[in-house]
């Protein structure tokens, strides 16, 4: 396919939303399962305010996003999927823990190369990736025209990594704030996926 058909192709497009505010304060939370604050629903809602007609909306189970997802999708009429492959990475026994009460050492560890380091008993990353990366090439494969994804931060950075090429080392430098949103832009095969924007709401 030329660049100038490609380009003329209706692409595909993927939201990725990040959940707002939770209660608990700052802490690893992979099952962890806080609920949002009033202020995390009404990022959630400034988020998905002028956002398009979603085809489909897929959430990870956790109530963070499940519960905002539920919502959603009964007030605007959108089919909704919850689906276990986009929740957190697991933390093992650091998971709930308040950041300030984890050796900061080892918690740079964590973010700056999550690959070689992990806390004891928690998900192996390459485990936590695959079963992402798996989610990402089931919806590639899909026909749903605008998808919205409702899920976490480290499963957003994994999933931008994939369509940049970053390596896993690079995951630190993307910021996602809460009730951040991503676009993912799809075009048809040979069309590579790409960033169309990601931006915060506050």
């Amino acid at each position: 396919m030329s660049v100038k058909t490609e380009l003329t192709t209706a692409p595909r497009f993927v939201d990725l939303l990040r959940h707002g505010a939770v209660r608990g304060g700052a802490r690893l939370r992979g099952s962890c399962d806080d609920p949002l604050t009033p202020d995390g629903w009404a990022q959630m809602a400034r988020a998905t305010a002028d956002a398009p007609a979603w085809s489909l909306i897929l959430s990870s189970p956790a109530q963070r996003c499940a519960a905002f997802a539920c919502q959603l999708a009964a007030q605007r009429e959108i089919p909704l999927r919850i689906d276990p492959a986009l929740a957190e990475w697991q933390f093992g026994a650091w998971d709930g823990v308040p950041f300030a009460q984890l050796p900061a050492d080892q918690l740079l560890q964590l973010w700056t190369d999550p690959a070689h380091f992990a806390p004891p008993n928690a998900e192996p990353f390459a485990a936590f990736q695959a079963r992402v990366r798996t989610a990402w090439q089931t919806l590639l494969q899909s026909n749903e025209p605008h998808c919205l994804l409702i899920t976490h931060g480290v499963v957003i950075r994994v999933l931008i990594a994939e369509v940049l090429k970053m390596p896993t080392t690079a995951l630190a430098l993307l910021e996602v704030p809460s009730a951040n949103l991503t676009r993912l832009c799809l075009y048809p095969p040979p069309g590579q996926p790409s960033l169309l924007f990601h931006r915060s709401f506050e």
